[in-house]
């Protein structure tokens, strides 16, 4: 069953903030324009994703805002107690903002339910890169189980495919070891997923430990674990050519998932890898929308 359209939010930051120009002067204190709060009745979105914050950005941040200001207003909700709000979006600004010593910060204030405080949290970190694939995977998750939505739903608000919001929640399935690799940038994603071919939590932390001691890539990962699962590679007719190489790894980037094309004299096969009913019903929406 489809789910029904929400306006706003799918449109990211952008629809909290209708026709607003930046010569704009702050109108009235009801929550119809920008009103400065003070920074100590301001409480941090309980629903934030992104759990890290870098210092040094912070601080430079800081000086720039000491300079110049805060250029785009932090957006905000009424809290349950009269004079307080909760923060919806903006958190770097906020933490910069302290660190500046200013007292009080540029806002905008709007109702917001809890699940729009994520999507939205959500929305403005993924636009801007600032979360890390395990945060975003937790985001997601919180999306889907505390709210029900479908991973279609997540795809539309922030502007991912399908699959890869799938691919990005199976990172949930794999041992807190590698999860903390992937937090601290020891390895990437795709490391990640290929050890979810590992059924124990010991075998995903023994290779973990190959991977990381070798420095092995993504594609050496994806060897390693079919040996370990006694898993024969796709039989290739001949050695592959480059630009067949390199047609296999842009069908792996499209679809977001591993793909084995085999090719000769003009024919061949083409493999595309799934791992759950979710992913197989992504690759399928995406293949024949195509």
């Amino acid at each position: 069953m489809a789910a029904k359209k929400r306006s706003g939010l799918g449109r990211g930051l952008d629809a909290l903030i209708p026709g607003r120009e930046p010569k704009d002067e702050p109108r009235d204190a009801n929550g119809s324009g920008v009103r400065e709060i003070p920074i100590g009745d301001i409480t941090p979105n309980p629903r934030q994703p992104r759990s890290r914050f870098d210092r040094s950005e912070l601080v430079e941040l800081a000086a720039s805002i000491q300079e110049v200001g805060i250029i785009q207003p932090l957006i905000v909700t009424e809290a349950e107690i009269r004079g307080h709000f909760i923060l919806i979006a903006g958190e770097r600004r906020l933490q910069a903002a302290r660190l500046a010593g200013m007292q009080t910060v540029p806002s905008i204030v709007r109702e917001a339910t809890d699940r729009q405080m994520l999507e939205l949290a959500l929305v403005e970190n993924v636009q801007r890169a600032d979360l890390n694939p395990v945060e975003t995977a937790v985001a997601y998750r919180q999306l889907v189980e505390d709210f029900q939505l479908s991973h279609d739903d997540i795809a539309r608000q922030v502007g991912k495919s399908r699959v890869a919001v799938t691919n990005t929640l199976r990172l949930l399935n794999v041992t807190m070891p590698v999860l903390q690799a992937v937090v601290d940038r020891k390895i990437t994603e795709g490391h990640a997923r290929a050890l979810l071919g590992l059924d124990s939590e010991a075998a995903q932390e023994a290779a973990l430990k190959v991977v990381l001691k070798n420095g092995y890539t993504v594609r050496q990962t994806e060897d390693m674990v079919r040996r370990r699962t006694n898993k024969k590679p796709p039989r290739t007719m001949d050695p592959k050519k480059p630009e067949i190489k390199a047609l296999e790894d842009d069908l792996r980037t499209k679809l977001g998932t591993r793909v084995a094309l085999k090719h000769s004299d003009g024919r061949g096969s083409l493999t595309i890898y799934y791992y759950s009913e979710e992913e197989l019903n992504s690759l399928v929406e995406q293949l024949l929308d195509e």
